[in-house]
């Protein structure tokens, strides 16, 4: 597996989802990541240290340059928490939960994102504006209400499917309503 390529189709992926996106400043992306499936396992069989950091280093420059946060999902042992900048949890009101995410709980992403985020915290759940699924690590829950599928032109990330969403307000009325061109 070449740790370079996966990096490098991490942010392409990810700077698509956001020209689709269009989010705001400090809005939220999540993204949930199995390492083993990135390297072609069964989810949580082989998580991998380099393909997190090979991911991370995709997903934070994109981010940064963007200006909006990231929240990375912790596997189903930590319940799917999330990892996320403490000034994304303050600004958005998430509750913190105590744990330290580490490889075999909580995965390789999310034991990265400790590591390199500024200032992380971890919290129970999260409504994001839009998300990366890598390795089908369902990460609907963490997404508003209205989930738009988004078609990327990447489809993996090394052996890992890859899915994105954006999210919308709901629409609602009857027929009578009317909606803005973009829902």
């Amino acid at each position: 597996m070449n740790l370079a390529e996966l990096g490098a189709d991490t942010a392409k992926a990810l700077e698509d989802l956001l020209d689709l996106a269009r989010l705001n400043p400090h809005e939220i992306v999540v993204v949930g990541c199995s390492t083993s499936e990135v390297a072609g396992h069964e989810i949580g069989s082989a998580s991998s240290v380099e393909s997190a950091e090979a991911i991370m280093a995709g997903l934070l420059p994109v981010i940064c340059e963007n200006q909006v946060y990231l929240a990375i999902q912790c596997c189903e042992h930590l319940n799917r928490a999330l990892v996320v900048e403490r000034d994304c949890a303050e600004r958005y009101g998430l509750e913190q939960v105590t744990v330290i995410p580490h490889v075999t709980a909580g995965g390789a992403l999310a034991a990265q994102a400790m590591k390199e985020f500024a200032d992380p915290v971890v919290v129970e759940c999260i409504s994001a504006h839009a998300g990366m699924d890598i390795g089908d690590t369902l990460i609907g829950m963490h997404l508003k209400r209205v989930a738009v599928p988004v078609r990327l032109e990447i489809k993996k990330i090394g052996a890992a499917n890859l899915t994105a969403a954006r999210t919308r307000p709901k629409l609602i009325g009857g027929e009578r309503a009317q909606y803005p061109a973009r829902s």
